[in-house]
């Protein structure tokens, strides 16, 4: 495909749009891996600043980062029944090292998560409960062996954060895994301009080994949710089978109370799903590598050298200013290439500088998130003397201006719904707010017959008893269902 070829646009093919969107957009390509991909520059740009953000949050809740092994030794997973359970199908299993064999019991697992391993070294650091709480996060990479994978929102190896902690009681630990969810609301809304529904997963999908797990959910623009974070209550579970002990404050042994977090580069897939269009990658200014490009137009070097020196002052004032900002004076490729790429690309602000503009001291400015009926960027014409001014205000509206279109679209694609019938009828629908009785062979009927899976139940939803819409026995109140990634 020629590199200027438009996009598939979603109404076409929303999947083959992603997809492509990703490629063409240089954030990810395949790799020889099966299931693995590889984080191009573009995309990892996004993704270091999505850390960056997150890891300042984490720290200013008082947690520190550390690292442990990739490798987990088989036997530290069989310990725990059900987490094993829950990961056993995803397991990548080590059995070679040093060109033999390994022997049972000596095999490793290449981590799916690490709330095992992790506990062996809490289990000899934590001794008295002046040790505590012990508020842990890596960054790391992790394994899961996916049968269908998606760039960004399904991979074999993906990289992310994943908090680990340790508490005296049962309440200080509950609260964490409250306070990190809350941690990962803020992250998602304010830096991600996507809307986000916290609330409490079923028995059925919370994590293995957890007592209570507590998701935010986000709505992509196909109206299918996306899983974006998670906050497990893990209770003294993963503390029994490793012997994570300390003294309490009556002398006696008490089980250490634990929770787990994490996000992950899904997040990325999640940002292009909630906010991208037809004509690319649309990226909330905050989380963006660049902000702004100044394309350079003149037809002889006269003209050309004159804008440049231009460019390059009205640069370092936007640099100056917060506004990450590059000048584009590639005489190579012509201006309508270079806003179709820097499109495709998601910059924020095109910027647009020639002879004519220095005649009249002004300069052209398109907004990515803006567009005509017809597809085309709105332009604004600036004096130069306000283009910082400016460019600052559109940045800091464009990031509140895509959270707003966000929850707009969720409010319209979500419904109550009071009967099987009418779940049935709206299964692609969106978010349905539906009355379930709380089995979990209901929910797995619901599953196989419609497609639906129950997301979360959200906090801020007013709960009112009513009636099964499957079974028409009493239901505590309505919970989200949806199709989802």
């Amino acid at each position: 495909m020629a590199s200027t070829d438009k996009l598939p646009t979603r109404a076409e093919n929303f999947a083959d749009w992603y997809v492509e969107l990703i490629q063409r957009a240089k954030l990810a390509d395949y790799s020889d891996v099966k299931g693995c991909m590889v984080i191009r520059p573009n995309g990892y740009a996004i993704w270091e600043n999505m850390q960056r953000a997150l890891d300042g949050m984490f720290k200013e809740t008082g947690h520190v980062n550390a690292y442990f092994p990739l490798l987990i030794p088989e036997e530290y997973l069989n310990r725990e029944k059900e987490h094993v359970e829950g990961f056993k199908p995803q397991l990548a299993v080590v059995g070679y090292a040093g060109g033999a064999p390994l022997e049972p019991g000596q095999r490793y697992v290449i981590r799916p998560t690490s709330e095992t391993i992790i506990n062996r070294s809490f289990a000899k650091w934590i001794q008295s409960y002046r040790d505590l709480p012990l508020l842990i996060n890596q960054w790391a990479n992790v394994m899961r062996w996916e049968m269908r994978t998606r760039l960004f929102l399904r991979t074999t190896e993906f990289l992310w954060q994943e908090g680990h902690t340790c508490h005296e009681t049962e309440g200080e630990a509950q609260d964490e895994t409250l306070k990190m969810l809350e941690v990962y609301r803020r992250f998602a809304e304010d830096y991600m301009a996507m809307p986000v529904l916290c609330g409490q997963k079923t028995e059925s999908e919370k994590f293995p080994g957890a007592v209570r797990t507590y998701s935010i959910e986000a709505m992509m623009q196909d109206k299918k949710a996306l899983q974006a974070g998670t906050s497990h209550m893990l209770g003294q579970n993963f503390a029994k089978m490793f012997e994570t002990q300390f003294q309490g404050r009556d002398g006696k042994q008490h089980f250490a109370w634990q929770t787990s977090w994490g996000v992950s580069t899904r997040l990325i897939g999640a940002l292009i799903l909630t906010h991208s269009d037809d004509a690319g990658l649309v990226v909330p200014p905050k989380l963006a590598a660049q902000h702004a490009v100044i394309i350079v137009i003149g037809k002889t070097p006269e003209e050309r050298a004159k804008v440049k020196e231009r460019a390059a002052a009205l640069a370092a004032d936007l640099n100056q200013n917060g506004v990450r900002t590059i000048v584009d004076d590639d005489e190579s490729k012509m201006p309508g290439f270079k806003y179709y790429e820097y499109d495709l690309r998601g910059m924020c602000l095109r910027i647009e500088l020639g002879p004519k503009d220095l005649e009249k001291n002004q300069c052209v400015l398109a907004r990515r998130d803006q567009r005509q009926a017809d597809g085309k960027a709105v332009k604004q014409f600036l004096q130069l003397a306000e283009t910082v001014a400016k460019a600052k205000e559109a940045l800091d509206d464009m990031q509140k201006s895509l959270l707003e279109k966000a929850k707009a679209f969720r409010a319209a694609n979500t419904f109550e719904v009071n009967s099987y019938d009418e779940m049935k009828a709206k299964a692609d629908a969106g978010f349905l707010l539906a009355h379930w009785n709380g089995d979990a062979k209901v929910e797995a009927r619901i599953k196989e017959e419609t497609g639906l899976t129950t997301r979360n139940r959200p906090f801020d939803l007013k709960q009112e008893p009513g009636k099964c819409v499957v079974t028409g026995e009493p239901s505590p109140g309505r919970i989200v269902f949806s199709k989802a990634y």
